[in-house]
């Protein structure tokens, strides 16, 4: 095994999904000690990165979820220090936590993903949902977990979806509601994992059904002919490098009626919980969780942005 040294696990933090983090870090961190790893909790709320410094840490494992922790601030932070640390980098991390500017590299780089708009507090809400149709997601920007999401299916229950999600955000996104399957699909240095369909009874993939529903379906193989699985994992690398993510990851996206997939958002340090998906796809490529913890931190560095890897 490598020596990675002192390893600081990056978990808590100040975002919502704070709860979530320190469980997905808890999980992290006993497995990292398990295979023989000096690893040591590290909660940025509670300590200042001085603290970092002074700790003498030689490698950082990410597990912070949402905004100060997968938006490009932290990673920033360690660049400056000079810490190997897990994920993408300031670029990568920033632009995937901001769900609009995704988008607007998406587009641009011919990768489909579902019309949307940004709203503005004076936006016409009315005319919005006419341009992109009926049911529409309405969501906070900068925010994971399904935070702040509604699926928005009548014009009425536009204004109060709008509200909630700006509670969390400035920028708030009307998304057109793809009718299909939803699929996730987990990225590991170079490689793809094994694509994951969820079936949930609730009108999406909400915060409940990710993380405390006892109803939430996660099948793995997925169903998808293994062609079809192939182009899946192979366009959702794509997404993940044009973005500039490295490290590990993961895609989310939809497959309409006529099998067409419309990429959703990346997340560049996914959960790791016992509901978490990133562990449930490496374990069904034969990759015990302390061992993907090992893998992950293997990949941990300084100073890249994936760009010998776009397209």
């Amino acid at each position: 095994m490598s020596d990675f040294g002192k390893v600081a696990v990056l978990m808590g933090g100040r975002s919502a999904e704070r709860a979530v983090s320190l469980k997905s870090g808890g999980r992290v961190l006993g497995a990292l000690k398990k295979k023989g790893v000096d690893a040591h909790a590290f909660d940025p709320r509670e300590r200042g990165i001085a603290a970092l410094i002074e700790e003498r840490f030689d490698r950082a494992f990410i597990v912070l979820h949402g905004r100060y922790g997968e938006d490009g601030t932290i990673q920033g932070a360690l660049e400056l220090l000079g810490i190997p640390y897990t994920g993408s980098g300031v670029l990568g991390s920033a632009l995937a936590l901001d769900k609009w500017r995704t988008k607007l590299v998406w587009q641009a780089s011919g990768i489909p993903t579902p019309h949307s708009e940004l709203l503005t507090r004076g936006a016409d809400l009315h005319t919005v949902a006419k341009r992109l149709g009926l049911p529409l997601m309405v969501k906070p920007a900068n925010e994971g977990s399904s935070i702040g999401m509604t699926k928005v299916k009548s014009a009425r229950e536009f204004p109060e979806a709008y509200a909630l999600a700006a509670n969390y955000d400035r920028a708030v996104i009307a998304e057109a509601f793809v009718d299909g399957v939803e699929l996730t699909v987990g990225v590991l240095g170079e490689t793809p994992l094994p694509v994951i369909k969820l079936e949930t009874p609730r009108e999406f993939y909400d915060y409940e059904a990710k993380y405390s529903a006892g109803d939430t379906r996660y099948i793995i193989p997925s169903g998808l002919p293994p062609d079809a699985e192939r182009i899946i994992q192979d366009e959702a690398l794509r997404a993940f490098r044009t973005l500039g993510c490295s490290g590990w990851g993961r895609v989310d996206l939809m497959l309409d009626r006529t099998g067409k997939p419309f990429f959703l958002e990346v997340n560049t340090s996914p959960g790791m919980t016992d509901h978490s998906l990133v562990p449930l796809a490496a374990r069904h490529a034969g990759s015990s969780f302390e061992d993907l913890c090992l893998r992950i931190l293997e990949l941990a560095q300084v100073n890249d942005e994936g760009y010998d890897r776009v397209g």
